[in-house]
């Protein structure tokens, strides 16, 4: 085998391969055996059909394309190791000269990983917003919790909003019963929208044992479209009751003996989660002013693949809740070719981001050990409902085990970065890591537990 590399840009290149025809016998000998596994002629057992016998049967033309097509990924890998080039992606090949007993050229053009010089982690400096808590935060999340613990109790007046009623519907289309249009002792909290557009509306004010219609625009069944009156009737009426906020209030509904320590409890997680979101946000800045600073290029066919694999990954996404891509643009109020824009540039950045992250982990040989690529394989098996072992099983099937200890390296680097570059608030205050270690800790000891 002969072969050229022409670089096309910093990051593509075409390889001209030529290739004897003497050096494409095995692969010929394989098609051969291959076919003659699947072709039956009377009088000759399965496998054992001479190579003539199948030229007439199912032509030469179609044992030289399958020896073709099982040459090339051989000879690309060939031209790769020959050339030194790290490549991403699916090349894309084109067969320029082959006739039967002459050698075969071909091109293939495919992405390669551009030579990024890094900057100095040391000089990044990224600033991220002040943490600025406000009281009214933690009076809405002890307000979350009084509502969990919240009781009904029925009352003898009319319904009001927030109030829980239970009811009785009844639906008819000029007089005619509605298929389906009848229910009976149905919870509804009143003002919450949950069911029929103007049912709320409705019974505000209508106690228990009274009716009311009123009119709603059906949506689904025969008579979609059309307006149908509905008779409700409340049977009974309760009203939210919200605990005292008091020292009894904290026993029920925490760990906590006073009111004071449940509010400190509470304020502490605000902070923590705001930390991370602080960290989470220099992350970004710093990845930013990285690829930036390094002048990194995404490569065109990397990205295109990883835009038609996230589209598909939309799709499916739809098709599982029963909606079409055309839904989900009229509901987004959007076109497809936005669509198409927003997941190019999303998946240029993630592209860039990738090849900033293997050029820091190869100039610094970040290694991943069995113990972290493990933890990542019963991490990611538990999100998927499988044991690790059929996790870790399925992925060498799939051939997906290196792109998972690639996100693992990654994960490394990324976090060997955060340590390196100096993080300050809007303050000029200097932003520290515990936060997100503690977080990562809570959320390794919440997985093992």
């Amino acid at each position: 085998m002969k072969s050229t590399v022409e670089t096309l840009s910093p990051t593509r290149v075409r390889l001209a391969i030529e290739v004897p025809f003497v050096e494409l016998e095995p692969s010929l000998q394989k098609a051969y055996r291959e076919i003659g596994q699947q072709v039956q002629v009377p009088g000759f057992r399965r496998g054992k059909v001479p190579a003539a016998v199948i030229d007439q049967r199912v032509g030469r033309g179609t044992v030289l394309n399958e020896a073709v097509q099982e040459a090339i990924p051989q000879q690309i890998l060939a031209a790769v190791r020959e050339h030194d080039l790290k490549t991403l992606g699916r090349p894309e090949v084109e067969i320029t000269e082959f006739a039967d007993g002459d050698s075969l050229n071909f091109t293939a053009e495919v992405d390669v990983r551009p030579e990024i010089t890094l900057p100095d982690l040391a000089t990044v400096e990224v600033t991220v917003d002040e943490l600025q808590i406000d009281d009214s935060e933690i009076d809405e999340q002890v307000k979350n919790l009084r509502e969990r613990f919240a009781t009904l109790k029925t009352v003898e007046r009319a319904a009001q909003e927030g109030d829980y009623v239970q009811i009785d519907l009844h639906a008819t289309v000029d007089g005619e019963d509605v298929p389906g249009g009848s229910a009976t002792n149905i919870s509804h909290e009143v003002g919450s929208k949950q069911l029929l557009p103007g049912l709320d509306e409705a019974v505000v004010g209508v106690a228990a044992g009274e009716s009311k219609t009123f009119t709603t625009q059906l949506v689904g069944g025969d008579y979609a479209g059309r307006d149908a009156d509905v008779a409700v009737t409340v049977r009974t009426v309760k009203e939210k009751e919200l605990p005292e906020l008091n020292d009894e209030f904290a026993q029920l509904a925490s760990e906590f003996d006073t009111i004071e320590e449940l509010r400190n409890d509470l304020r502490e997680r605000v902070t923590r989660g705001k930390q991370v979101e602080q960290i989470y946000a220099a992350r970004d800045k710093a990845l930013e002013q990285l690829i930036a600073a390094a002048e990194v290029p995404a490569p065109e066919g990397v990205v295109r693949e990883e835009v038609a694999s996230r589209k598909q990954a939309m799709i499916d996404q739809l098709e599982r809740i029963g909606a079409t891509m055309e839904d989900y643009l009229a509901s987004e109020e959007k076109t497809e070719e936005q669509i198409d824009a927003e997941l190019t540039d999303a998946a240029t950045q993630g592209v860039k981001v990738q090849l900033l992250l293997d050029t820091v982990a190869d100039a610094e040989n970040v290694e991943v050990s069995d113990d972290e690529f493990g933890h990542e394989i019963v991490h990611r098996a538990q999100h998927a409902g499988m044991a690790p072992q059929q996790y870790y099983d399925q992925l060498v099937r799939s051939g997906t085990a290196p792109a998972v200890y690639g996100d693992v390296r990654r994960g490394k680097v990324l976090s060997s970065i955060m340590e390196r570059i100096t993080i300050k608030d809007a303050a000029g205050n200097e932003v520290s890591l515990d936060a997100l270690r503690a977080a990562n800790e809570a959320e390794h000891h919440n997985h093992e537990h």
